[in-house]
């Protein structure tokens, strides 16, 4: 995924302008609290909030007259292509994200009924819960190789770093989150950022949580825990609300965008 767009104009806000200042804050504000922790449920959706809030703050900037200006100029029209099909490619991870979510939701709700009522085929429900789970992870896993491939092909240039980062940092957030529910293996210390633009070499290793934890259990089915599946669909669902806002800021930020192709 590319994360650089080229814009030639002098009229562009600069980092010092207040809004600009406020977005690069954030910026650095979530590289730093991802190098100071480690991948867990509340980090997970932390990282989702904050970055709802950055695209809050970005869709101010892209509102501010001299933005507009820029971005309308006829030599910035592939800038803004390059930011729409941005804009585009991170709400299509956001829309997957909720998705899976939801589907997982909903297997592990009727698994929860056939343990309170103690009726019906707790097994055959499992199976299926499992089966939603590993095509979830292949689904996830193939779009995480999609992502590395892409950016590792893209050419920077002179850009607008502040969007490109911005991008960049949201990609990073669905990688780790990708990582997170597969409980495939993951990096710490901005890693996913790492990773994305090939930086330098990250030792990674494996990890668990919620999702690998109720994985387990179920493949057993002796030391299945309905505490822990609850545990799961309340996370689940903390995640989902936080990717519906973000993608609410995400559609609002895109649709302000494609308003400046019109002055």
């Amino acid at each position: 995924m590319a994360v650089t767009f080229h814009v030639r104009s002098n009229s562009f806000p600069s980092r010092t302008h207040p809004q600009a200042a406020h977005v690069n804050e954030q910026l650095a504000r979530l590289r730093s609290s991802e190098e100071a922790s480690t991948s867990s449920s509340s980090s997970i959706c932390q990282r989702i909030n904050n970055i709802q809030e950055l695209h809050e703050s970005l869709d101010k900037l892209i509102c501010l007259p001299v933005t507009q200006q820029a971005l309308s100029q006829e030599q910035n029209k592939k800038a803004v292509e390059q930011l729409l099909d941005g804009s585009l490619r991170i709400l299509d991870l956001c829309n997957m994200s909720k998705d899976g979510l939801s589907e997982m939701k909903e297997s592990l709700m009727e698994i929860q009924s056939i343990l309170r009522r103690k009726r019906g085929d707790l097994s055959e429900e499992v199976k299926k819960y499992l089966a939603l789970r590993k095509a979830v992870k292949r689904t996830f896993q193939k779009v995480q190789k999609s992502l590395k491939v892409a950016h590792s092909e893209d050419k920077n240039e002179e850009s607008l770093a502040v969007f490109g980062e911005a991008e960049a940092v949201t990609t990073a957030l669905f990688d780790s989150l990708f990582s997170y529910i597969s409980g495939s293996k993951t990096c710490g210390k901005w890693s996913a950022v790492s990773k994305l633009m090939n930086k330098k070499k990250i030792t990674c290793e494996a990890q668990a949580n919620e999702f690998t934890r109720v994985d387990s259990e179920f493949q057993s089915e002796k030391t299945l825990k309905m505490e822990d599946v609850q545990i799961l669909e309340s996370f689940i669902q903390d995640l989902e609300d936080g990717l519906e806002s973000l993608s609410k800021s995400l559609i609002k930020y895109r649709v302000s965008i494609l308003n400046t192709l019109g002055h």
